[in-house]
């Protein structure tokens, strides 16, 4: 088989909002933008955000990872997402994980590469 594109798509209630989180706080690219589809494409993958969503607590699976995840998650919290999950320190390590939630519901992880 050849795969041309791996895309993995979320729901958004509201398209624009959505849009500005992942571009903004994950520094993508919006490829496409309209009220039914939109994508973003970040760190070589692409997100496609289907509007119509209802903005309920959804599990994704995705996983960004990032440097810090204490500051990564202070930064989706000031775009408008919420902690799950706080990072926490183990083995005498930087916090390695953080659950979070975007501006739409959908449940995503911060992690950091561990030593």
């Amino acid at each position: 088989m050849n795969v041309e594109r791996l895309k993995y798509v979320i729901w958004a209630a509201d398209m624009k909002r959505a849009v500005h989180f992942y571009a903004t706080v994950f520094g993508g690219s919006v490829l496409k933008q309209n009220d039914i589809i939109s994508e973003v494409a970040i760190a070589g993958g692409v997100i496609g955000i289907h509007g119509g969503g209802e903005g309920k607590r959804t599990w994704t699976g995705m996983s960004f990872q990032v440097p810090d995840v204490i500051a990564g998650a202070q930064e989706i919290v000031a775009a408008g997402g919420q902690l799950v999950r706080e990072p926490q320190p183990e083995d005498d390590e930087p916090p390695h994980l953080a659950m979070c939630v975007d501006s739409e519901g959908n449940e995503i992880m911060l992690t950091r590469k561990r030593s």
